[in-house]
């Protein structure tokens, strides 16, 4: 066993301890599975091999189960859509691993090309988590939102006041929205009685996914875990929403998106700058770009052009969601969640 194959073995055990916590029993066996053929030099390492160097916070074992689950959903992986309840399969099969290595071994070639591809996740779970957050500053505000998000894949997420959210007997948003997302709060939620009014929806990416296309459906539908089915659904649901409500999401480089449309100081709203599990992939030069930007836009900041930066981000073993909002500043951690927006320990402050 090399010392490269190694580090290879070591980021999928990692990742699969992540996904058996979140309650992926597909990923958890397959990514095990995958660590022991790499450590044996088998055909997993002939993927993997030269990822090694890759940057830790690459998610390398989602982009490799998300190549192999591209197959699956392009029906090229009969066998193994079998174990996969995101193509109608059981995910107590005793074939998954088998399938899983002989698609691998099979289509080897195209699995290395796929697994340069980024991860791209729309989780629309995590809006959940968000809303307060937006709730929070439309009420402090009393000003139409202006949404610019970072990182935006395809957009999913720029279209969250389209959604219907339900906790208990209360619920916010369109009641016929084909998204529902209920039983995300685990005690308390944020205020619903608070109005929105969204007058432009921008966000940016390295590399932005159109889901009204047919590739873009697949791209975000193969990074969602396979024995999840709600999200597999969820996300069919969003990608009809935004067939019919437009957002752009430019093709850039983070920082430099960021600095160029906050240098557009615009009155008569609520700007508000987001971000869910991107801040990971962002280098550290563009991350300290990207605040700086913001901070400085912040303290231009007044009443009738307000600013927020909304995050929701990795803290200790959960996600947490903060917001900063200027006049003022001040940084509020205002829940808790799980990574996929589930439960949201919504934390009330007011």
């Amino acid at each position: 066993m090399t010392v490269a194959n190694e580090v290879v073995a070591q980021r999928l055990l990692k990742q699969a301890d992540w996904c058996e916590r979140l309650g992926s029993s597909v990923y958890t066996t397959l990514l095990r599975h995958t660590a022991e053929d790499v450590r044996a030099a088998g055909v997993c390492s002939a993927v993997l091999q030269d990822h090694h160097n890759d940057p830790p916070d690459s998610a390398l074992a989602l982009r490799f189960l998300g190549a192999v689950h591209r197959l699956v959903l392009q029906g090229k992986a009969p066998l193994l859509a079998a174990c996969y309840p995101s193509a109608g399969g059981s995910n107590n099969s005793d074939r998954l691993w088998p399938a899983f290595h002989d698609v691998v071994r099979q289509d080897t070639a195209v699995l290395r090309e796929l697994v340069y591809l980024p991860v791209q996740t729309n989780e629309v779970g995590r809006c959940a988590a968000l809303l307060g957050g937006f709730l929070d500053v439309a009420h402090r505000t009393g000003l139409p939102m202006r949404l610019l998000e970072v990182g935006a894949a395809g957009g999913l997420i720029l279209r969250w006041d389209q959604y219907r959210y339900e906790a208990a007997a209360e619920a916010w948003g369109d009641p016929d929205s084909p998204v529902r997302i209920c039983g995300a709060f685990s005690d308390s939620h944020p205020p619903f009685n608070v109005p929105v009014n969204v007058v432009e929806r921008r966000g940016c990416d390295a590399s932005p996914v159109n889901p009204c296309t047919e590739d873009g459906r697949l791209t975000l539908q193969s990074y969602v875990w396979p024995d999840q089915v709600e999200r597999f659904h969820q996300l069919a649901a969003a990608i009809e929403v935004a067939r019919r409500v437009p957002a752009n999401v430019d093709q850039a480089n983070a920082a430099d998106w960021v600095e160029a449309v906050l240098a557009d100081r615009v009155s008569g709203v609520a700007t508000v700058v987001y971000h869910s599990i991107v801040w990971q992939y962002l280098s550290e030069i563009d991350r300290a770009r990207i605040q700086r930007a913001i901070y400085a836009a912040g303290q231009d900041a007044t009443d009738s052009r307000p600013l927020a930066w909304l995050r929701f981000e990795p803290g200790d073993n959960v996600a947490e969601v903060r917001l900063r909002l200027w006049p003022g500043g001040e940084d509020q951690l205002l829940a808790r969640s799980g990574f996929h927006g589930k439960p949201v320990e919504w934390l009330d402050l007011r």
